[in-house]
């Protein structure tokens, strides 16, 4: 599927699900809102919204825009990637290594890893040569790759600049105007949080995507493309460590629901202080989960 069929389809299906949390009537968004929650050009969002009015899920009328009926599963569009996608390789290298199948200092065979990946070589070098600037891998003197690892200086780096990253991101979306869609999603978030909550005993196993939503909610509003780079191997890091160490998962995954709730609260009344604190807080506490993992596995 091409890259562009691609952001489409997964734009429309963003869309989708912003109309599934409206009623049937409610009005939408100019363009250039929609834009912002699809993540893409409005020539893009135009193209979604004509599906939808195909559909028959909204109604176009000039510039206004109405749902005339909640969208259900069976209007959402596939969306699939070809094994070599980029987004694939980056997933699958860095599940590779954060589960600890690989040791630090390993020499990396390109030829064996694009057999194992399903790639080219000149495909995983050049995607290595990209890796390379997060500090995980590096070049060898002679030639060829080196994994740097997972190790605990890299856990303690990481989360400092991730605490840098996400303050930014709180005080930018403190001052972000009400129509802004962060804070629909924010609301749609705390419902997620009381709902998993109240279900902790059976699924507190469903927090790491949680996290990751709620993560990706708040840096979402930081519109920098070198954050965006960054985020993604943040997000990805400290959404696997919650399956690394189960020693009393339910007991901290209860307790990051309640401090993601009070960073929400703080949002939502718009006081930057509180919303640092809180979020400094949490942080605090999924360093040192993050730290605890890998004195699990022996590598802190």
């Amino acid at each position: 599927m091409a890259r562009s069929d691609t952001r489409y389809r997964e734009a429309y299906n963003r869309l989708l699900d912003h109309c599934a949390a409206l009623s049937a009537g409610a009005p939408l968004p100019a363009e250039t809102v929609l834009s912002e929650i699809a993540g893409v050009s409005r020539t893009v969002v135009r193209r979604c919204l004509a599906r939808l009015s195909d559909l028959g899920v909204i109604a176009l009328d000039g510039r206004a825009k109405y749902l005339l009926r909640v969208p259900g599963p069976e209007d959402r569009i596939a969306v699939t990637r070809s094994p070599d996608g980029r987004v694939d390789l980056e997933q699958r290298f860095l599940d590779w290594i954060l589960r600890f199948d690989v040791p630090a200092e390993t020499p990396l065979s390109v030829a064996e890893l694009a057999r194992t990946f399903g790639v080219t070589q000149h495909q995983l070098n050049e995607f290595l040569a990209g890796l390379s600037r997060f500090g995980l891998v590096a070049r060898r003197p002679r030639g060829g790759w080196m994994l740097r690892g997972f190790t605990k200086d890299f856990a303690i780096e990481l989360s400092d600049f991730r605490l840098v990253l996400e303050l930014d991101a709180i005080a930018k979306l403190v001052e972000a105007p009400v129509d802004h869609p962060v804070w629909q999603r924010l609301a749609d978030l705390r419902e997620r949080h009381l709902v998993l909550a109240s279900q902790i005993d059976t699924h507190f196993h469903a927090f790491s995507k949680l996290d990751e939503a709620f993560h990706e909610a708040i840096n979402d509003v930081v519109r920098n493309r070198f954050v965006a780079e960054f985020q993604k191997v943040i997000s990805l890091i400290f959404h696997y460590h919650y399956m690394w160490d189960k020693t009393e998962e339910k007991q901290r995954n209860a307790a990051a629901i309640q401090e993601h709730l009070a960073v929400i609260d703080a949002l939502e009344a718009r006081d930057a202080n509180r919303a640092a604190e809180a979020a400094r807080r949490h942080l605090r506490t999924s360093r040192s989960t993050l730290l605890s993992s890998l004195r699990h596995h022996d590598l802190g």
